[in-house]
């Protein structure tokens, strides 16, 4: 094992011995300075591991020191030492991006402490989040066996996505590909429960808040409380909600957070139409048949969610002073940002915004996304850093600036799509790779969720014989015709429509101003 070297730089080091002694017979070697300058021409000598400086020492102070020393070597962690507990001094040595700060006299196990804290931290997290997952895993398994609510399911779902994001942190391969076989089992028991349960949400009235009484069940409410700020990110999955959030900490605090269930398909012309509407896609075709489109009508499916959303308002005796912003492009958001101080007179202001959206499109069409988006983690890294820079930042600032709540959510999410499944339909049959409606479908049948009488989920059809098919777990739809080069093609790509926890299972957030 490489012997760890550390640069203790004190103008009084021999009042130090037992200190130097102490790390001596735990394997550390411990090279001393006397002096700032000594120490500047130390580490063009030699490399260190860690620097122990100072902070009051002739000559080059320890600050100065400290400047020095980064500009050489940014990376290199220095722990300042202090007699000084001066709040200032503290600041501006944070400022400085110390790796740690102690305050005289220190005894050698604080040194110890911090030695591990800065050198070991990695390997003892990575160490600890192992061992913790290995005991989760048996809980999670037999979760897995007993899981029979949705409320159960939601939750088990955040606990692989909490898994995932503890255990990607340690670059762990063995121990994550543990986690994914795990959530590919969690998706195929979510499959076989959605099958069973999901008619009868509809006919019993005893579901989850869905896409449609989404806004009636938990919009409303926080509308009663004062002016809201409504923003629906499409195709936003909860891991990506996970990745983002503490984005929003110093504007917001979070103040409720409630997992609901996209209706299916878990596509934008369906899920989203029915925020909007606070009905399901055969009552808007029936109420509404000059805003509805089919699958195969020619048009934009989403042009008309402000009209769909004006009806529900009047439906729900709401007398409200609204605006709705939809969000396809740079420019249109920062547009957004300059009118948004209009939006204070508003008591609901919704914008919906469509990157993540064109993200997995263009992770589709695009090789250069295709590289930048190869996994689940690089997705979610992409996404906070287009969140990080985005407009629609600008226009959350803005809003907590002017005392708005704040209301995050989406209408469905993606799942990387990693095995095909072929299916043959007429020329009718709609395109989406996780679902098809259409008639004459022939599919796999352990690979579907069948909706023969569409009616029952609602759902509106092309003809009379229509039936839809919504892919499980991680599966696409394939033609048969040019078949390997189709599957190519689609293969590990972010889509939406079929049945999954990533798709339906999605975050609704509120939070308050700070």
């Amino acid at each position: 094992m490489k012997k760890i070297t550390v640069l203790w730089v004190d103008d009084e080091i021999d009042l130090l011995k037992s200190h130097l002694l102490f790390l001596k017979e735990r394997n550390y070697e411990v090279v001393t300075c006397r002096s700032g300058q000594d120490a500047l021409e130390a580490i063009e000598e030699q490399p260190f591991d860690i620097v122990f400086l100072d902070e009051n020492m002739p000559g080059l102070s320890g600050l100065e020191t400290l400047s020095e020393l980064k500009q050489k070597q940014p990376g290199l962690p220095v722990v300042m030492i202090t007699k000084n507990e001066e709040e200032a001094i503290m600041e501006e040595a944070i400022g400085s991006k110390i790796a740690d700060y102690l305050i005289k006299p220190v005894n050698p196990n604080q040194i110890l402490l911090s030695l591990k804290k800065n050198l070991d931290h990695s390997r003892l997290v990575s160490e600890k989040t192992t061992a913790s997952y290995q005991q989760e895993f048996g809980r999670i398994a037999m979760d897995l066996s007993m899981v029979n609510t949705y409320e159960a399911w939601a939750d088990l779902y955040k606990k692989l996505i909490y898994w995932e994001l503890q255990l990607e942190s340690i670059e762990d391969s063995g121990m994550f590909e543990i986690l994914e076989s795990q959530k590919s089992e969690a998706n195929m028991q979510f499959g076989k429960f959605i099958e069973k349960n999901y008619p009868g949400w509809f006919q019993n009235g005893d579901g989850p808040v869905m896409s449609h009484t989404l806004f009636r069940e938990k919009v409303v409410p926080i509308l009663e409380q004062g002016p809201t700020l409504m923003v629906v990110i499409d195709n936003l999955r909860y891991d990506q909600w996970f990745a983002f959030e503490e984005c929003l900490s110093p504007f917001y605090k979070k103040s409720q957070e409630s997992p609901y269930y996209s209706i299916l398909p878990t596509a934008t012309q369906y899920a989203r139409n029915a925020i909007f509407s606070g009905l399901m896609p055969l009552e808007m075709e029936k109420q509404f048949p000059q805003w509805w489109k089919n699958d195969t009508d020619e048009g934009g499916k989403n042009l008309h969610e402000a009209e769909f959303l004006g009806a529900q308002l009047k439906r729900l005796g709401l007398d409200l002073q609204w605006e709705y912003h939809k969000i396809s492009n740079l420019r249109q958001g920062k547009q957004l940002v300059q009118q948004s101080k209009s939006l204070k007179k508003n008591d609901l202001t919704v914008v919906v915004y469509n990157f993540v959206d064109m993200l997995s499109h263009a992770k589709t069409e695009m090789e250069v996304i295709k590289e930048l988006a190869s996994n689940d983690k690089a997705y979610r890294s992409l996404t906070q850093s287009w969140f990080r820079n985005s407009p629609l930042l600008e226009i959350i600032q803005q809003a907590q600036a002017m005392g708005l709540q704040l209301i995050i959510t989406t209408d469905h999410g993606t799942i990387n799509v990693k095995q095909a499944s072929k299916v043959i339909g007429d020329k009718e049959t709609s395109l989406n790779l996780r679902y098809k409606t259409g008639r004459s479908l022939t599919y796999e049948d352990r690979d579907v969720m069948a909706a023969t009488r569409p009616a029952e989920l609602y759902l509106p059809t092309i003809n009379v014989s229509s039936s839809y098919i919504f892919a499980k777990n991680d599966l696409f739809f394939a033609y048969p015709n040019n078949y390997n080069h189709y599957v190519s093609y689609y293969r590990n790509t972010y889509q939406h429509g079929g049945v999954s926890l990533e798709e339906m299972i999605v975050p609704f957030i509120s939070l308050q101003p700070r």
